[in-house]
């Protein structure tokens, strides 16, 4: 009878290595519940440890023979020719992309020289000159900031 016991204990033992863990619990003033395995700050309130030195399962990952250098035997593959056609499509829409977004950016410039150059009626105050000039100067900036993106896309392919 011990020795089926023994065995018993053993086998249980060997199925899954074990490991001590501290788990904490830990409630923030909104009563949001977080669990965590490392001790609280200092200063941190709401936790509360919830295990002390029981032991808690662990399964280490198995390990795949050579999953990092090929993939699956079903895996899709697409023949050279039509990748090729996916590239050539690819660039032809970030061109496009890059021909819309000058366009965009040459109307902003004009926008922000008209802009700069008259103070509108509705200004009297400074400070809304300001603001409306900003905007203005922001457009130009994300415009040659997409420029600028869609360039270094490019110069990938």
């Amino acid at each position: 009878m011990k020795s089926s016991k023994l065995l018993v204990l053993l086998a249980s033992l060997s199925v899954a290595p074990m490991a001590l863990a501290d788990i904490y619990k830990c409630v923030d003033d909104h009563q949001r519940v977080t669990y965590k395995n490392e001790k609280p700050a200092p200063g941190e309130k709401g936790c509360s440890i919830m295990t002390r030195d029981v032991p808690v399962n662990t399964v280490p990952a198995q390990k795949r023979a050579g999953a990092a250098s090929s993939p699956p035997g079903n895996f899709p593959k697409v023949d050279g020719n039509t990748q090729r056609e996916r590239d050539n499509d690819r660039r032809k829409i970030l061109e496009q992309e890059l021909a819309s977004e000058q366009k965009l950016l040459a109307e902003a410039e004009k926008a922000l020289a008209e802009g700069e150059a008259e103070r509108r009626g509705d200004e009297r105050n400074y400070a809304k000159y300001l603001e409306r000039v900003s905007a203005l100067r922001d457009t130009v900036k994300q415009h040659q900031s997409n420029i600028d993106k869609l360039k270094a896309e490019l110069a990938k392919r």
